[in-house]
């Protein structure tokens, strides 16, 4: 009788191949090509192979019968089950692995995806594990992977990109009025690293690029770290002052109730103004490493800004009433630090000695005016930022003038 594709039973030899040495993966491999319900002769030498195949078909849900061949050699008949089946093809599908462009990742990540990557077939009974933002428009912004990857191409190396043994010498008050500088710097920069490091470990995996993105945002924040105190230390001074309004201002930030109000804190209102402050450094720089290091911070900050932007946007797009909880954000951390002192007077001195360059009164004049415009200007940036956001003109005015007297 001519043989049938109905009929037909492949048969795998795996000779003196122990299961445990490969020939389970060869087994494997065979039944994946099979439909549920069609068999596989499984045939083979080693010592008691027949024993752990019976017990492995057992356990994932086929069925097998054995049987003695001529010359002591044992065959396995194996039928594919629908419990090995169906874990395979029930729901526990993670969406696409790369997303197509204006694709979105599913709307809610399951829990028992666990920490599989977006794409995976998540095989049921693994374990269960909850993440604070599961929610994409808790989280999401449509440019996020672009700008991981811009990120990626941008981090720079503090030993190689700034000339650490650039030849200057500066008069001590400024010297001092940069080491003032570079403390203030430095603190507020704490607090940046903070934030994004206190959302990163709840951001589900099915969001990565928001991963990505937040795991170089906290690694620009170390490196400026490191490139402030750096230069804090390069002639030997000191740190100095911190003041108590000053560490208000930043807590305030760590208190915020949810990742948008945090972002939007941090990110479109402080550090939007620390982009202003640190280019205005840069212009005022009385030496090369300092004007190097603004630089390029400013640069990794510009970035931060721009995902911040874009969550944002994204999550007015399908809430526009979360505009109110952002004006709440402003309105109450306002309220909370009415009573602090802002800019310590050491910092906005500091300031105004490096525009002016020198001590005499009329530099010192042109100091002040420089840091009075700094001032404005971070005040329009802010209402720019804002109306992007979709802010009316005059709310937008109001908020940004409600924003820390510490810029940050």
């Amino acid at each position: 009788m001519a043989r049938t594709e109905a009929s037909f039973v492949p048969i795998i030899d795996i000779e003196a191949l122990g299961l445990d040495e490969g020939g389970l993966l060869l087994v494997r491999r065979a039944l994946a090509d099979l439909p549920v319900g069609k068999s596989l002769q499984v045939r083979g030498q080693a010592a008691g192979w027949d024993l752990h195949l019976t017990a492995w078909c057992r356990q994932q849900g086929h069925d097998v019968e054995t049987r003695s061949l001529t010359g002591g050699r044992l065959e396995a008949l194996v039928t594919r089950g629908p419990w090995a089946e169906g874990r395979w093809r029930e729901a526990l599908q993670t969406g696409p692995a790369r997303l197509a462009a204006g694709e979105l990742p599913a709307e809610t990540a399951d829990p028992a995806w666990g920490l599989a990557m977006r794409g995976a077939t998540v095989e049921a009974g693994g374990p269960s594990i909850g993440f604070g933002l599961s929610r994409r428009d808790d989280l999401w912004a449509a440019t996020a992977g672009e700008l991981y990857r811009q990120a990626a191409a941008a981090q720079w190396d503090p030993e190689t990109a700034i000339d650490w043994d650039a030849p200057f010498d500066l008069p001590p008050a400024i010297e001092a009025a940069v080491a003032q500088v570079m403390t203030y710097l430095i603190e507020n920069e704490n607090a940046a690293l903070v934030v994004p490091a206190r959302h990163l470990g709840q951001v589900h995996p099915q969001y990565r690029e928001v991963q990505q993105v937040l795991a170089l945002q906290c690694a620009d924040e170390a490196r400026h770290i490191e490139v402030f105190t750096r230069r804090l230390g390069l002639k030997g001074a000191a740190p100095m002052l911190s003041t108590a309004g000053g560490q208000a201002s930043l807590h305030s930030l760590m208190l915020a109730p949810d990742f948008s109000s945090a972002t939007f804190l941090l990110s479109v209102l402080g550090e939007g103004s620390f982009i202003t402050l640190l280019t205005f450094l840069q212009a005022h720089a009385p030496d090369p490493v300092t004007r190097q290091i603004c630089r390029l911070a400013a640069r990794d900050e510009a970035r931060h800004v721009a995902f911040a932007m874009a969550h944002l946007e994204h999550r007015l797009s399908v809430q526009p009433d979360y505009q109110t909880r952002l004006q709440n954000a402003v309105e109450q951390r306002h309220d909370e630090l009415a009573d602090t002192a802002g800019l310590n007077e050491e910092v906005f001195d500091a300031l105004v000695l490096l525009a002016a360059g020198d001590l005499n009164p009329l530099a010192v004049a042109r100091g002040h005016a420089a840091v009075q415009q700094l001032k404005l200007d971070m005040a329009a940036g802010r209402r720019a930022r804002l109306l992007r956001l979709g802010f009316a003109p005059a709310e937008a005015q109001r908020l940004a003038d409600l924003h820390t007297r510490n810029f940050m």
